[in-house]
């Protein structure tokens, strides 16, 4: 990060590219302390970031539930996978002004297109987490007698855990993505907004300013959700150690 900073100001301080379309890193700084200072970046932050949380949690409930279902049950992934995919095939952005025109230009509108831009890792990581169980062990299980929720709890949850949190990971990345691609279509609040706001006023340091905050939470949810999967996967490292 340190080489690319030193990049950008040798890059602004010799001219090579105009100030307009890069400014110079002091100036984007002057611009997010302006930012900060007046309130504006709070505020469509804390829009965009209420967008995501929903969003991220009703996608990876979705994805959790219907991917074990799948799993357990593949005449429903017959049944269901080719609409999935179809579905899932479609860029967000085509049909994000569906979903606004559906939902309204609210919050409501972006969590729906969150989730369902974080749904389909989420669901893919689940299926094949679950179906990565041993089946030996599933035989034991049924030899135990244990009811299906104590082979979950007990077997299939532990087992599948590493590959859910690595879609987890990707979800947590993509709902960045999903609330702002929302924001762009239709909003009057979020990061998007202000990228839109900010290149219609020809501001460019306001433009890097609205792109580094998004980059921060995006890098902030995927640190997060490694140090749960440090956190919950500590019984491996245990258990390998040993």
């Amino acid at each position: 990060m340190l080489l690319l900073l030193l990049v950008w100001q040798l890059i602004t301080a010799f001219g090579l590219v105009s100030a307009f379309l890069l400014p110079p890193p002091a100036q984007v700084l002057d611009a997010f302390v302006e930012a900060v200072s007046s309130g504006l970046l709070a505020r469509h932050t804390l829009t965009t970031l209420e967008e995501m949380f929903f969003g991220l949690l009703l996608g990876v409930s979705i994805g959790l539930s219907l991917g074990y279902l799948i799993a357990k049950a593949p005449l429903l992934e017959f049944i269901l996978s080719p609409i999935i995919v179809a579905f899932q095939s479609t860029p967000i952005v085509a049909y994000a002004p569906l979903l606004i025109i559906w939902l309204g230009s609210g919050v409501e509108s972006k969590i729906v297109t969150t989730a369902v831009i974080v749904f389909f890792p989420m669901l893919v990581n689940t299926i094949a987490g679950i179906r990565a169980v041993p089946p030996q062990l599933q035989d034991l299980m049924h030899s135990l007698n244990a009811r299906p929720w104590q082979s979950f709890r007990h077997l299939e949850l532990p087992s599948a855990l590493p590959v859910i949190l690595a879609g987890l990971r990707t979800s947590a990345t993509l709902a960045v993505i999903g609330a702002v691609v929302g924001e762009f279509v239709s909003s009057g609040s979020g990061l998007g907004h202000l990228v839109t706001l900010a290149r219609n006023l020809y501001d460019t340091p306001l433009v890097f300013v609205s792109v580094f905050t998004m980059t921060f939470i995006a890098l902030s949810l995927y640190g997060a959700v490694a140090l749960l999967e440090w956190r919950l996967l500590a019984w491996r490292r245990r258990s390998s150690a040993s």
